[in-house]
C-alpha cells in the first residue's frame, strides 16, 4: 500500500517521558552518577499564588493610606530570652554559609539587612567578621556538621537557631564540592582543602526530642539566657515537629518548606522529598494552638517567599515572620540576565542557573573563586537588597490596610480565600466564592 499521501499525526510527547527525564535518564546512563544542584524544587506547587486577600468595602473599613499607622514590627524571642530581637520588618534572612556563598555576599547580605532593620543568619560553616561586622542583627547557626563551630562566635551572635532540617532537604545532609572548599573555608570548616563534603542529617549528640532539650538548655546557660533559641525545621511532619520543638523549650520555630532552594543536594531530594510550605503552615500553627504557644513561640516560615503578598499570606495564616533564601540572593544580583552570556558558557541560562554548587557563578555570589567573587560589590549589593525589602515590606503594608487592620500582625485566615481545592484544603481557608473548607463541610 502506498502511504505517500497519507496525512502524518503530529508527534506526541509523553507527559510522563517528557524532554527533561530523557535527558536525566541518559545523563545518569552515561555517568552512574545522580544528579546535584540547588536553586530549589522545579515543579509546580500549590504556592501562595492560589490564595486571594478579600480587600475591605461595606462589610469592612480599610485603613487610609496616608493618614493611618500599619505597623511591621516583630519581635523574636519572647518566652524565655532575656534580650529578645525587635525588627523593624518581619523579612528575615536566611541561613546561607560561608563557603556556599563569597565572603562578599555574605558582607552584602548583612549590610542590606541591617538597612532595612532586620536580621540574617549565619548559615552552615561559621561566622565570618564581614558578616558579623556589617550585620546589627544576627542569628548563628548550630548545625549538625558542627562545622564553624566556636563557643566565642556564639557568644557574639544575637540569637542561637537550632538547625534540625531544611526544606530543600529534610533528613538529608547538604554537600560542598571540593572546589568551593578554598583555604579559608577548609580552616574554618576543619575540613581538607579540595575535597568533596557532605554534612551529617542529624546532631551527633541526641536522638530525639529529649535530647534536643538538654541542649537548649545547655546553649542557655553558656548564653546566660541573653538570647533567644530558634529551632528550624524542614516541612514534613510540621504539627508534630514544631510540638516537639516547643515542648523541647524553642523560643522561636523556624519551618522551611521544600520551595526552600539555597541548599545544594542531590536533585530527586529537591523534587521528592518534603511539603509545600503552604501546606505546611496551618498543622504548625495548630500544634501552637493547643499548647497554648501561638504568639508567645514565634512562627518563621521560610521557603519559596517572593514578594510583599506572599509575605502577608503567610502572616495570615499565623506565622510571626518569614525568611528569604533564594530571593535575597537574586536580590543582590544572582540569575541577572546581564551576565547571560557567562551563564550561556557554563551551559545554561540566567534564569535557570541551578548549579551554585559548582562555584562558578559570573555574579560573584556562589562562589569561593576569588576573581568571581571580587566581581560582587558588597556595598552596592547590600542597598539593592535593602531596596527589596523595603518593597516587600510596603507592598504587605498595603494589603494589611486594605483588609483594616493596623499592624501587619493582625492579618488572619478570615481575610483569605483560595482560588482551588488544593490550596483550600493546604491553607484551610474558603474556596472563592464559598464557604466551603474541604474537609470542613459548609456549601
Amino acid at each position: 500500500m502506498d502511504t505517500t499521501d497519507i496525512p502524518r499525526t503530529v508527534p506526541r510527547r509523553s507527559a510522563t517521558f517528557d524532554d527533561y527525564t530523557l535527558s536525566e535518564i541518559r545523563r545518569a546512563a552515561a555517568t552512574g552518577i545522580y544528579d546535584i544542584r540547588g536553586a530549589g524544587a522545579k515543579r509546580a506547587l500549590p504556592h501562595f499564588d492560589d490564595l486571594l486577600f478579600l480587600g475591605a468595602s461595606i462589610s469592612r473599613y480599610p485603613l487610609e493610606g496616608y493618614r493611618e499607622k500599619c505597623a511591621t514590627d516583630v519581635i523574636l524571642g519572647t518566652r524565655f530570652a532575656k534580650k529578645p530581637i525587635h525588627l523593624k520588618t518581619p523579612i528575615t534572612i536566611a541561613g546561607m554559609s560561608f563557603g556556599s556563598l563569597s565572603a562578599q555576599a555574605k558582607e552584602a547580605l548583612g549590610r542590606g539587612a541591617t538597612i532595612a532593620g532586620t536580621s540574617t543568619t549565619t548559615g552552615d560553616g561559621g561566622m565570618t567578621p564581614e558578616e558579623r561586622g556589617h550585620s546589627q542583627t544576627l542569628v548563628y547557626q548550630y548545625l549538625p556538621s558542627r562545622y564553624g563551630m566556636n563557643p566565642a562566635d556564639m557568644l557574639k551572635a544575637d540569637a542561637i537557631e537550632i538547625v534540625i532540617g531544611q526544606g530543600a532537604k529534610p533528613g538529608g545532609g547538604g554537600m560542598l564540592l571540593g572546589q568551593k572548599i578554598s583555604d579559608r573555608v577548609a580552616a574554618m570548616r576543619t575540613l581538607p582543602k579540595g575535597i568533596d563534603q557532605r554534612s551529617a542529617c542529624r546532631h551527633p549528640d541526641w536522638t530525639g526530642p529529649d535530647d534536643l532539650e538538654i541542649k537548649i538548655e545547655e546553649l542557655r546557660e553558656i548564653t546566660d539566657w541573653q538570647k533567644p533559641i530558634y529551632v528550624k525545621v524542614g516541612a514534613t511532619r510540621p504539627y508534630y515537629d514544631v510540638a516537639l520543638a516547643v515542648k523541647s523549650g524553642a523560643d522561636v520555630v523556624v519551618l522551611d518548606g521544600m520551595q526552600g532552594g539555597t541548599a545544594a543536594t542531590q536533585d530527586v531530594f529537591i523534587e521528592h522529598v518534603g511539603i509545600p510550605t503552604l501546606a505546611a503552615i496551618r498543622p504548625a500553627v495548630e500544634a501552637l494552638q493547643e499548647l497554648g504557644m501561638h504568639r508567645k513561640v514565634q512562627l518563621i516560615v521560610s521557603g519559596g517567599i517572593r514578594n510583599g503578598a506572599d509575605v502577608a499570606k503567610a502572616l495570615a495564616l499565623g506565622a510571626d515572620a518569614v525568611s528569604i533564601g533564594t530571593a535575597a540572593l537574586v536580590a543582590l544580583g544572582d540569575n541577572d540576565p546581564a551576565l547571560e552570556a557567562e551563564y550561556a558558557k557554563l551551559g545554561t541560562t540566567a534564569g535557570a542557573y541551578d548549579d551554585w554548587q559548582e562555584g562558578r557563578d559570573p555574579a560573584g555570589i556562589t562562589t569561593q573563586d576569588p576573581d568571581l567573587a571580587a566581581r560582587l560589590d558588597p556595598v552596592a549589593a547590600g542597598r539593592r537588597l535593602a531596596n527589596y525589602l523595603a518593597v516587600l515590606t510596603l507592598e504587605a503594608q498595603t494589603i494589611a490596610r486594605a483588609c483594616g487592620k493596623s499592624h501587619l500582625r493582625n492579618l488572619e485566615p478570615e481575610d483569605l480565600v483560595a482560588l482551588t481545592i488544593e490550596a483550600a484544603a493546604m491553607a484551610r481557608v474558603p474556596l472563592a466564592g464559598t464557604s466551603w473548607i474541604p474537609g470542613q463541610g459548609g456549601f
